[in-house]
């Protein structure tokens, strides 16, 4: 009797100290808490985040919606007046889940929301913004245009339709281009609400007592709250009545 008491207490204490491993490379799919913009963003701010599906190891949950991310910023740059874009790059650092359970670990991103018009540096793990190139062309053609309009129209009082137009013409063009010159790209926006892709870059581990969830709160989502990733840059400027960030 005495042995089989100890058989199956060496049963209980070897279900206890199952450990669950969350493998190097795993997709956790996350949903931003706060924004992030390269406006106002500097080195070192942090990033929350929290999860949005479940993670399984071995048919058991270990990493439940609404586990928090912990995440910084480790690099941005804003957009030039003549050349270059907004970005950033985003470290994972802690997990926290709903019961209180901590790890730290490392990931990077791997994937954006399909909505958002940044894009995704794969091999850097960089955020850019949009380009504005034909955005930058448009304003020109169109300022040029109209200084031509109003070029011929002065040029017809003083009897030179063509002279005028093609003054007004230059000059709109240059006065176009150098609000080009003096103005910034799109910076790189990430909304709260915008849905994140991180990968795992090492592993994580958790036994069976990190992953009691009797005594966790019920989740209420937060970063759903938000209004989803911002309208890009050129989506703003076909639709004037859409602010610009």
């Amino acid at each position: 009797m005495r042995l089989v008491l100890i058989f199956f207490a060496a049963l209980v204490a070897s279900a206890q100290s199952k450990n669950y491993l969350v493998e190097t490379g795993t997709h956790v799919p996350l949903s931003l808490i706060n924004s992030v913009s390269t406006k106002n963003a500097v080195p070192g701010d942090r990033v929350y985040l929290e999860t949005v599906f479940p993670i399984l190891v071995d048919g058991r949950i270990v990493i439940p919606p609404g586990s928090y991310v912990m995440g910084t910023i480790t690099d941005i740059r804003r957009p030039g007046k003549v050349k270059g874009r907004g970005e950033f790059h985003l470290r994972f650092d802690s997990l926290t889940l709903p019961n209180g359970t901590t790890r730290d670990f490392r990931a990077h991103v791997t994937g954006l929301d399909g909505r958002a018009s940044e894009e995704l540096d794969h091999k850097e793990g960089t955020i850019r913004s949009e380009g504005n190139k034909a955005g930058d062309v448009r304003t020109v053609g169109e300022t040029a245009a109209a200084g031509a309009s109003i070029g011929a129209l002065a040029g017809s009082v003083s009897g030179a339709p063509g002279m005028g137009a093609a003054i007004g013409a230059g000059a709109g063009a240059a006065a176009a281009l150098a609000g080009v010159l003096f103005t910034r790209g799109p910076e790189a926006v990430l909304a709260k609400g915008t849905t994140i892709e991180m990968i795992l870059d090492r592993q994580v581990t958790f036994d069976e007592a990190d992953l009691d969830f009797s005594n966790a709160l019920p989740h209420r989502s937060t970063a759903s709250d938000g209004g989803g990733p911002l309208p890009s840059h050129k989506t703003r400027q076909n639709y004037p009545g859409i602010p610009a960030f």
